[in-house]
């Protein structure tokens, strides 16, 4: 057990590519961002967890004596990573004393629970009685468990390893889990990340877009069995609008579509030269699909990404489960205007830059906030 106070710092993330898509199956792209969750810990004397988190006014303690921990609330996170690690044979006979602060945007489609499940986790496998390294890719791992099995959550995985990873990934989740970390020479600038101030409407957005299209996936199976998303050419998905109901058969298209642009996005990406014009308007291809076919954008942030684009932003599109949350803006002329433009249509914006994955450091040293280099 180290008896020595250290810190641990996560990054925030924002989806590139394929928003609304892990979930059937589909691959993403997404990037760390340099707003962060940061845990200052140490051991204390007496077998209790005491929690200071003043950015929201709001201290948690219980004993951890006995395991597993009762869950008092749905998503209770800091009792359900200490339930995961246990059952990884990790044991706690002291117990902690932290605080919590962040500046990720809370509730608004950047995984700041995610980076702060992360965070905790790799506190913890340092104080457990026997400290445990894990890597990156199993912390993303414990993330995915503590967060969405652990409460039977619907979300995908990639909030964990984008997370707990850092930079630029490419991630498959089937048929296996396969994580691709792509060069950083591509995005040469920053991006503007703009609050719309609107709570996100999960549940609402979940309804019409996950719900509907794995409903349209179903009709599809029952007259065409060997029908995969994976594979369906995109000037294929009239052939079953007699199948499908109207708001269906453009949920398909979209889906198809975004596949299509995240993969054009990739070769990009992985290609030795760049092209911010191009991954600009791939951006706005994206949120062309998310705004017109899944309906989860807003008329604020409309305007936002609109008021954005007219200051020299070169692409952007909501972030998130959408139906509020941030949206984002590629920007690397100029992000200062950008941010101004979309501070007068009423978003609460933040410059940010493609960032580190989780780390640990002794404490009152400041985070690592940039990637070491750009490759």
């Amino acid at each position: 057990m180290t008896e020595t106070p250290f810190s641990a710092s996560t990054p925030g993330r924002v989806c590139l590519f394929g928003e609304h898509q892990d979930y059937l199956g589909l691959p993403v792209i997404a990037a760390a961002i340099s707003r962060r969750i940061t845990i200052d810990a140490q051991l204390n004397t007496s077998p209790e967890v005491r929690l200071s988190l003043p950015d929201i006014g709001h201290e948690v303690r219980f004993p951890i004596d006995l395991f597993p921990l009762p869950y008092q609330h749905n998503r209770d996170y800091f009792r359900s990573a200490m339930n995961v690690l246990y059952r990884e044979e990790l044991r706690f006979s002291r117990g902690i004393t932290a605080s919590v602060t962040g500046t990720i945007p809370i509730n608004a489609g950047t995984s700041s629970s995610s980076a702060l499940l992360i965070t905790w986790l790799n506190v913890l496998s340092q104080l457990a009685d026997v400290p445990t390294h894990y890597s990156a890719h199993k912390l993303a791992e414990l993330g995915y468990m503590a967060e969405v099995l652990e409460f039977g959550e619907p979300g995908g995985m990639m909030d964990h390893y984008a997370t707990a990873i850092g930079g630029l990934i490419y991630l498959e989740s089937t048929p296996v889990i396969r994580v691709e970390t792509l060069p950083m020479r591509q995005l040469t600038g920053t991006f503007v990340l703009g609050d719309s101030g609107e709570p996100k409407d999960t549940i609402g957005v979940l309804r019409h877009v996950k719900f509907g299209m794995i409903g349209a996936l179903e009709k599809l199976k029952i007259h065409h069995p060997n029908f995969d998303l994976h594979t369906a050419p995109l000037d294929s998905a009239t052939e079953y609008r007699h199948l499908l109901t109207t708001d269906e058969l453009s949920l398909l298209k979209s889906n198809l579509s975004d596949r299509d642009i995240l993969r054009e996005a990739l070769t990009l990406l992985r290609s030795p030269m760049s092209n911010d014009v191009r991954f600009g308007e791939l951006l706005n291809d994206h949120q062309d699909n998310l705004r017109e076919a899944k309906r989860i954008s807003t008329p604020k942030i409309d305007r936002m990404l609109t008021a954005a684009m007219q200051a020299g932003a070169l692409g952007g599109k909501i972030n998130g489960s959408g139906g509020g949350g941030c949206m984002f803006a590629y920007a690397p002329h100029e992000p200062e205007a950008v941010a101004g433009a979309i501070e007068r249509q009423g978003g609460r914006t933040h410059i940010i830059t493609v960032d580190a994955g989780t780390q640990i450091f002794p404490a009152n040293r400041p985070v690592l906030s940039r990637l070491p280099e750009k490759q």
